[in-house]
Order: C-alpha cells, then structure tokens, then sequence
C-alpha cells in the first residue's frame, strides 16, 4: 500500500490553500484540481509554491516532507513570487484568513513575513540573524502593513525597511569581495591549470534527496546551498546553527561533496554565525550602556522637580 502523504495545494492567485492526502504526484493534480476548481481536462504543471520548482519526478515527489505548499498551473500560467502579484490580487490575498488545512482553518499565505515582524517587534537585533530571503520579505511588504504590525509609525517603519535594504546590499557587496579575490588568485596561478579532482566531484554530485529530506532542510535552502557561491551570507541564523550541528560528514551526504569542499562550507557557515551572534551581543550591550547612563540623568530631573515643587 502506497503511503499517504499531507501537503497543501493553491492556484496562482494564492486566495486559499487546501489540504490533502494523496499517495501520488498524479492524484495531487486530480484531488488538487478538483479542489482549486479545475476543469478535469485541463493540462495541469504542479511546482513548489515557494521557489516554484516544476515538479514531474514521482520520486522526487515521494520524498518531499509532508505539508509542502504545492501551486496547480494551467498550461498557460507562470509561477510568481507572492509579492509579484498584482496589487489588487495581493490585497485580497492578505484579507484572506480562512485557509482550508484539513478542514480547518489556518493563517493565510503572508504567515510568514507576519511572524518575521513579530520577531523585530520583540527585538531588533534580529534582523542580523535574519537570511536574505527573509529580509527581502520584509522589504517587500507595503510600508503601511508593516507599520501596522510593528504598532511603528509609517516613517519609523520606512526608516527600518531602509535599514534592511542595506543589510541586504552589504551581503551583496562582500559576495562580490570574496568574488574579486578569487578572480585575482585565480590570475596569479599558472594559466590551463586543471584540477580532475574538482571536475570528478562535480560530476559526481549526486541529487541526494532521501538524505536532504532526512536532514531537515528546505529545497530552497538546499538550492542556495549547492548553487549559489557564499551561500553562508545569504542564510538564517537557524540556518547557519543546522549546517554547523550536522557536521561535515552528514553535509558530505547532503550536498554530495568531498570532504574538503563540505568542510569549507561547514566552517565558512560557523564562522558567519559566530560574527553574528557577536553583532548582537554588541547591539545588546550597547543599547543596556544607553539605558544605564540614562537612567541617572532622569532621577536628577526627577530630585530637581521635586526641589522646585518644594521651593514653590
């Protein structure tokens, strides 16, 4: 007997997510168009509703963890991050509280950026251990939402979203440091070099897809991982602490490295969160220095008035 598997399903529009159990990538696209209101012949292309990644393999399927967002497209629809969607359509979208998961209801698909305001909201510094994809979330929201979930002003939260931006092109511009120093030592090597060693692992990696779904980890996390260079400045700090805590050897199975390309990755991961979380303690040291040396300064108001009060 094939094995149940839950996941959530929305059209193109997002309105509304619905759960379902299906044992198959073929009964998603049938139990899901039902569901979305689909027409039982149309041509159906199922992708990841975060990243949209097309989803054709039935293996690749089978090993998803369960309730992954799963988006129906019709044949002439192209997958579009959230915040690309027209404005009318995104309005809706946020009205929209009434997420069907299994016959209950559930928050809408903006959770996401709603619990990521909540975390600033108890402590800014958090926007330090935030990734990218986070932080362009929270750039993304219109300014009026976010200041209305932060209890900010408009011009407070603009300030913020500012603040963001320019974490982001931070990370971008050191990305293009580590770049430049390689291009360079790259030109100090003798020209029609080749290392068969780093052509074989790259022709070995392998998809590594039981073993991804074991560990844990998201597929975009995953795709960031193997193919975007430096990946540790553009992750989470929760996403930073999994690759330290797993370590080289279950990374090695992950990714489908060797050894000393995992290794790399593995201290390059533990060496951004160690600077992080020292940015932090610093914030937080700092603004416990403010508060202390403002604290003196307002009871020698407070003695001051009452003096008068007295005089008077």
């Amino acid at each position: 007997m094939a094995e149940v598997k839950a996941c959530k399903v929305c059209n193109i529009n997002r309105h509304k997510y619905y759960g379902l159990a299906v044992t198959s990538l073929d009964q998603l696209k049938i139990k899901g168009g039902e569901a979305l209101g689909f027409s039982p012949s149309a041509s159906v292309t199922v992708v990841l509703e975060d990243d949209g990644t097309i989803v054709e393999d039935e293996a690749y399927f089978l090993c998803l963890p369960a309730n992954t967002k799963f988006m129906l497209l019709h044949a002439d629809e192209t997958w579009m991050h959230s915040h690309q969607v027209d404005a009318g359509t995104a309005q809706s979208c946020r009205k929209s509280t009434d997420v069907e998961v299994d016959g209950k209801d559930n928050v809408d698909g903006f959770e996401s950026w709603h619990s990521l305001a909540e975390q600033l909201r108890q402590d800014l510094a958090s926007i330090i251990l935030m990734s990218e994809a986070d932080l362009q979330s929270l750039i993304d929201v219109p300014c009026s939402d976010l200041a209305a979930a932060l209890d900010f002003s408009q011009q407070k939260t603009q300030v913020l979203q500012d603040t963001l931006q320019r974490m982001l092109d931070r990370r971008e511009e050191e990305r293009q440091s580590k770049e430049l120093l390689r291009l360079y030592l790259k030109a100090m090597e003798q020209e029609g070099t080749w290392d068969p060693q780093e052509q074989s692992a790259r022709l070995d990696e392998t998809d590594g897809v039981q073993v991804e779904a074991a560990a844990g980890f998201s597929s975009i996390t995953l795709m960031v991982l193997k193919d975007k260079k430096y990946p540790e400045t553009r992750l989470s700090n929760e996403e930073l602490q999994m690759v330290a805590g797993h370590g080289v050897e279950v990374m090695m199975e992950v990714l489908g490295w060797d050894s000393e390309r995992t290794s790399a990755l593995v201290q390059a991961c533990e060496s951004e969160l160690s600077k992080r979380l020292q940015r932090v303690q610093a914030l937080q040291s700092l603004s416990a220095q403010n508060q202390s040396t403002s604290q003196p300064h307002t009871e020698r108001e407070t003695r001051a008035k009452r003096r008068k009060t007295h005089t008077h």
